[in-house]
């Protein structure tokens, strides 16, 4: 690693980070609101977004730089069990394909900005909106701090902040720098920041991958030695070469289809969903994105060029940034190391506006201030997006980069308890609320409890988001396990309240609010008495 201060790629670097700056603040005029008073303005960009916007913006909110960093780390540490993360995007595409247009629609149709929204009018229970939105705040949070740790691992092999030794606010500063901006142009612009930088973020990462997977292997003397040189390693280390071990299918299959399932559950998925202007958006969306698919997998491969190129880290995920700094003319690797940096950027402004939109209308307006302004709940949701970023970065910054890793784990095990509430109340109103919100308890739990018992070789508890099924005695994902005990317990218990004629809560949408499009005749946003006050 470089002892040093990169300067030819660090300047490349801060120039980069420069333009988004500007494009960040510029972007408070682009599509400019005419009541920037809003939720629907600030946090969901004026729901004004066409196929390419949305499609860049969802990208950019999917495909993080942590992504970019942790993918191809996972290759290089453990093998071809790192692909999980390419059929399990190929899995979600026909998934939300049925259930994402029927939300938008719907959304549309009440004013909704959250899934917690949704859920409160569809099931008329606060309770159950509150669980939904707790979650989703509580899962959201590692995963801005992850955010900090693709940063982190580019300016370490830059060389900036100096080594272990050096005193922590020097070190860390340009890490503060970063975040203060990326606040300052959330907080002025909204969704509209991120919105209008996912176009330069987007192109970069295309750029890099493209040029690393066909000059990466011509120094390396092709593919033949690159994944000849990854097979010897796994063989070497028993760990199942360039194929899954037996042991390890089960895990693979549920981790990838488990995952899969709790991705459109995370709030900055939805509120990129939510921001596009027609229901026939979502449909193109979610048959152009797996574009990115075909990215990712290219993407995946440079961990097997990083073992190929000889490179050593102590932490795998330094292994593709030291690859680029190897591998790559210093200019071009200031580029790379760009495109990792902007990739933090576009999701963790995403995921903060998500986070604080939750808080606001399902906590802040529904539990304390019921009657409060549309410029209040707009000004409430900036000032927690704030704070959503400094708990991340408080969070990164005093503990392990491991604990936030196995944090965000536990975050996916959580999300996908809110699976049957979101997407089983699209479909159908048969299941009871109670119910609901049993089944959401007994996911919690059960997924908690197990993560907290599984160690690892650097931590006692929460080390790891595999363990054994229960009665099959099988490794397998603790989120999809604790998913089916949930379905089971919301199952069961709805036939047993609806048996006893527990009162249902009162549904506020109709049969045709799920099919309704922005051009459709008398379609305009009609907002519940609560939450009237948001229109404009």
């Amino acid at each position: 690693m470089n002892d040093g201060v990169n300067g030819v790629a660090l300047t490349v670097f801060i120039l980069f980070f420069l333009a988004v700056t500007v494009l960040g603040f510029l972007a408070a005029r682009w599509r400019k609101a005419e009541n920037e008073h809003s939720l629907d303005e600030w946090g969901l960009g004026g729901r004004s977004f066409g196929t390419w916007v949305t499609w860049f913006l969802l990208g950019g909110d999917l495909y993080t730089a942590y992504t970019f960093v942790a993918v191809p780390a996972a290759i290089y540490a453990a093998g071809a069990a790192g692909f999980f993360a390419v059929p399990y995007t190929i899995l979600v595409y026909p998934l939300i394909f049925t259930f994402l247009p029927r939300l938008w629609s719907v959304s549309h149709k009440h004013g909704y900005v959250t899934t917690s929204d949704f859920v409160r009018g569809r099931f008329g229970s606060k309770g159950l909106s509150l669980a939904v939105a707790v979650t989703g705040i509580l899962a959201t949070m590692p995963y801005i701090a992850l955010q900090l740790v693709g940063i982190q691992a580019v300016l370490d092999v830059m060389g900036v902040g100096g080594g272990e030794n050096t005193n922590w606010f020097v070190k860390d500063l340009p890490l503060l720098i970063a975040f203060g901006v990326l606040a300052a142009y959330t907080y002025s612009s909204g969704l509209r920041a991120p919105a209008l930088i996912a176009f330069v973020k987007d192109t970069l990462i295309y750029i890099v991958i493209a040029v690393a997977i066909i000059y990466i292997p011509i120094k390396l003397g092709g593919f033949d030695d690159v994944f000849g040189a990854a097979s010897e390693k796994y063989t070497a280390a028993k760990a199942g070469g360039l194929v899954p071990l037996e042991a390890g299918q089960w895990t693979y299959a549920t981790l990838a289809l488990g995952s899969a399932l709790a991705l459109f559950m995370y709030p900055h998925s939805i509120t990129a969903t939510l921001s596009s202007r027609s229901r026939e958006v979502i449909r193109r969306n979610t048959t152009i994105l797996p574009l990115y698919s075909l990215m990712l997998g290219l993407l995946a491969l440079l961990g097997f060029m990083a073992i190929a190129a000889g490179v050593k880290v102590t932490n795998p995920q330094l292994a593709i940034p030291q690859l680029f700094e190897d591998m790559f003319p210093d200019w071009f690797a200031g580029v790379a190391f760009a495109a990792i940096g902007i990739g933090a950027l576009v999701p963790a402004a995403i995921m903060s506006i998500a986070a604080a939109n939750l808080f606001t209308r399902n906590i802040y307006k529904d539990f304390i201030k019921p009657d409060a302004t549309p410029a209040q709940e707009t000004k409430v949701s900036k000032l927690v997006s704030l704070l959503v970023k400094v708990g991340a970065l408080v969070f990164v910054l005093t503990m392990d980069k491991t604990v936030a890793i196995n944090f965000q784990l536990l975050g996916g095990i959580w999300i996908l308890q809110t699976f049957p509430a979101l997407v089983g109340g699209l479909f159908t109103r048969w299941f009871h609320r109670w119910a609901l919100l049993a089944g959401w308890a007994v996911g919690m739990i059960y997924g908690t409890a197990a993560a907290y018992g599984v160690a690892s070789p650097t931590q006692k508890h929460f080390g790891g988001s595999a363990k054994e099924i229960p009665g099959i005695g099988e490794i397998g994902y603790i989120g999809l396990t604790a998913f089916v005990l949930n379905v089971v317990v919301t199952v069961v218990l709805t036939f047993v309240l609806k048996a006893l004629k527990a009162p249902d809560g009162v549904d506020e949408t109709s049969p045709e609010d799920y099919t309704a499009d922005a051009g459709d005749p008398g379609v305009e946003v009609e907002l519940p008495p609560a939450t009237a006050s948001t229109t404009h």
